[in-house]
């Protein structure tokens, strides 16, 4: 049985900040100690998983330059996608119609969810976004991409609030609360050894249950509405052909498939991140 785990890093062990978890420069002091509590969320996954009957483990990288993870500390027999911006998919890279289930690894809540921790969707310029009428996060993006091949979403590790907005998603759905968040930088934690045990219990069951989970996919026509913190980031999102404007801040796309919309999503904001050149 094939698994695919994709990770982030913002809802794994122990992190509460940027400063934690950003890219190795002097603003992320601690970037280490986050490489290493993401490697140890993604190892207890695995285990989790092979416990559940996976075979065979593939890893997609899917924070920031995608190059966090320590593969060298890594359970062994794993792959592993790593680095940044060959092909589409954004956060789900690789997966396809082999894979029986797909599991969401340190993941977290969408932006302006109360008491997330470092609650935000995909950048910090991105206010808000849904699809067809329905507000979503990153959980959701990667929970349709995963649904474009058939391929159901069993497991989503993340602090409480990133559980729970998965589970009002994805019916059925196992959950490994990872920490307990007061604020978008402020949190309780659990201690390493705990979390580790939560979310390979969390991952066996998943494996296990995955057969009985229907995959999501948004009703076509699909509709991405986004809305963003600045008007020359709306204004620069509107180079993307069949992008619409709705106010000052928001704009729509309507595709056909999961697979187009989502890939425009991420052109637009690619675009509105371009905006800011303009004030420089």
């Amino acid at each position: 049985m094939k698994v695919y785990i994709s990770g982030d890093i913002e809802g794994c062990t122990g992190l509460v900040s940027w400063s934690q978890c950003g890219r190795p420069n002097g603003d992320h002091y601690d970037y280490a100690f986050a490489r290493k509590m993401y490697t140890h969320d993604i190892n207890a996954a695995i285990r989790g998983a092979r416990k559940g009957g996976a075979t065979e483990i593939v890893i997609k990288d899917s924070h920031g330059n995608s190059k966090n993870l320590l593969i060298d500390q890594l359970e062994p027999g794993v792959q592993l996608i790593s680095g940044y911006g060959a092909r589409h998919g954004g956060m789900m890279v690789g997966v396809d119609r082999s894979f029986a289930c797909a599991m969401l690894v340190g993941y977290h809540a969408r932006a302006g969810t109360p008491n997330a921790i470092m609650e935000h969707t995909l950048t910090g310029f991105v206010h808000r976004l849904w699809i067809n009428g329905q507000e979503a996060g990153e959980i959701g993006l990667s929970t349709a991409v995963a649904g474009c091949y058939d391929v159901p979403v069993t497991l989503v590790s993340s602090d409480r609030a990133g559980c729970e907005e998965a589970q009002a998603l994805i019916p059925g759905v196992c959950t490994a609360i990872t920490k307990d968040g007061f604020g978008r930088y402020m949190g309780q934690l659990i201690h390493p050894e705990e979390t580790a045990k939560i979310i390979e219990k969390a991952a066996q069951d998943a494996v296990e249950k995955a057969s009985q989970l229907d995959p999501w996919l948004p009703d076509m026509p699909i509709t991405v509405r986004i809305e963003f913190n600045r008007s020359e980031e709306t204004d620069a999102a509107l180079k993307l052909i069949g992008t619409r404007r709705v106010d000052g801040y928001t704009v729509e796309y309507i595709g056909e498939s999961w697979a187009e919309v989502h890939q425009a999503a991420w052109q637009i904001i690619h675009y509105a991140d371009l905006g800011h050149a303009a004030d420089r």
